[in-house]
């Protein structure tokens, strides 16, 4: 079982991620309509402990860099779940909301103060369009289950971001609901569901449920590869593992809206496949 790298500094990796990449991440180019749609992503997306490991900053950071930089992006959190609809505060600079206890004080001083997206959160809200009323929250940044990997992959802070609650943890909502958002891809915007593969806390105590969540995580790459939304929607019944892998709906159900936002499911190819504290960090992209 994979534990994370320790540092005598918190965050240290990502103080030695910044110094690294800033240069490369200044000099990405921007998405072009001759690119045609960005894909969906969902992305395990780490607590703060994501910032101390170095391998993982970096393989964010490379998979960000195999895309054009986005015109903005939207992204769904595990960590939010507002019913019917809302968005975080699109002014430039929003403040974040550190969405966590128990972690080291420096965690909650590290900024990621992106740019204005109210062009956006317009563009946003005319998606869902006005069968949906969207609520936007101007002081609620951009919770941990976004802004930790987005510090990551787009360390610049230079793309605006907006984070779209989740209205419901039903799967088959939330796979209509990515459906929703399909359409942005075309115009250079990044659809991301942000979760965990496999979220677990039983296994921290308890190693030899490993097996569980490996088995989950097995079994959602081979109903991807075959495309079987059906089987996804329905992963309480048919996942091996599932009440040991997730407890609870929320670090799942952002794939399903990645996979609603996303024109072919079985287009998922894994670009982080790794297990940390027994539990997968395995990250996707679709077509």
């Amino acid at each position: 079982m994979t534990t994370l790298p320790t540092s005598h500094i918190p965050a240290g990796a990502y103080d030695d991620h910044l110094a690294r990449v800033l240069p490369r991440a200044h000099e990405q180019r921007l998405w072009a309509p001759a690119d045609g749609a960005l894909p969906s992503l969902f992305i395990s997306h780490g607590a703060p402990f994501t910032l101390d490991d170095p391998q993982w900053l970096d393989d964010l950071f490379t998979w960000a860099q195999s895309l054009p930089k986005p015109k903005a992006i939207v992204i769904i959190s595990a960590h939010w779940e507002d019913a019917p609809a809302a968005i975080s505060g699109a002014a430039a600079g929003t403040p974040l909301y550190y969405d966590f206890s128990g972690f080291h004080p420096r965690y909650k001083t590290l900024p990621y103060a992106t740019p204005d997206a109210t062009d956006l959160a317009r563009r946003l809200t005319a998606t869902l369009g006005p069968a949906t009323t969207v609520h936007e929250h101007p002081d609620r940044g951009l919770d941990h289950g976004a802004f930790i990997p987005l510090m990551a992959m787009y360390p610049a802070a230079d793309v605006p971001v907006v984070q779209l609650s989740m209205p419901s943890l039903d799967p088959t909502a939330l796979l209509e609901f990515g459906a929703r958002l399909r359409s942005l891809r075309d115009e250079g915007i990044l659809i991301i569901g942000s979760g965990f593969m496999t979220h677990s806390f039983a296994v921290f105590r308890h190693p030899d449920l490993a097996a569980y969540t490996q088995a989950f995580d097995e079994w959602t790459v081979d109903a991807l590869e075959r495309g079987d939304v059906d089987a996804l929607t329905d992963y309480r019944r048919k996942a091996p593992g599932a009440s040991v892998a997730h407890p609870t709906a929320d670090h799942y159900v952002p794939l399903l809206a990645a996979i609603g936002a996303a024109n072919d499911p079985s287009s998922a190819t894994s670009t982080i496949d790794r297990m940390i504290m027994g539990n997968s960090t395995r990250s996707v992209q679709m077509n």
